[in-house]
């Protein structure tokens, strides 16, 4: 199994717990470029906010769009998208990303912005 393989398995079991738990799924994307993330509604039909580097706002104030800094700058701006649609709790996909970088930073900045996860 190479390592896309194994990441999207850790994925699925993570998503299958999200389902259960029938809350709104944060689910983050990252490539060496950038960083992708949406807030869907419990069962799946409805993206509600999205954010992510491609955005001018977010990469206004960005040197590049491939690092930690980027990533808790799409945090804060997914966050209070969020915050002002009134959704506050969310449950965390990961999409079999390691906690950790850029992924850990998002879900910090996401955070402090607002997002209980």
């Amino acid at each position: 199994m190479d390592k896309k393989q194994t990441r999207l398995r850790r994925a699925r079991r993570t998503r299958a717990k999200i389902r259960e738990l029938n809350v709104y799924r944060l689910s983050v994307h990252r490539t060496p470029r950038h960083m992708y993330a949406q807030i869907t509604s419990a069962d799946g039909s409805q993206t509600m906010v999205t954010a992510s580097t491609l955005e001018k706002d977010v990469q206004a104030e960005l040197k590049y769009t491939g690092n930690v800094n980027s990533a808790v700058a799409v945090g804060k701006a997914l966050a209070k998208k969020a915050v002002a649609k009134g959704i506050e709790q969310v449950a965390f996909d990961r999409s079999g990303f390691k906690y950790h970088g850029r992924v850990k930073a998002f879900a910090e900045s996401a955070r402090e912005n607002g997002l209980k996860f």
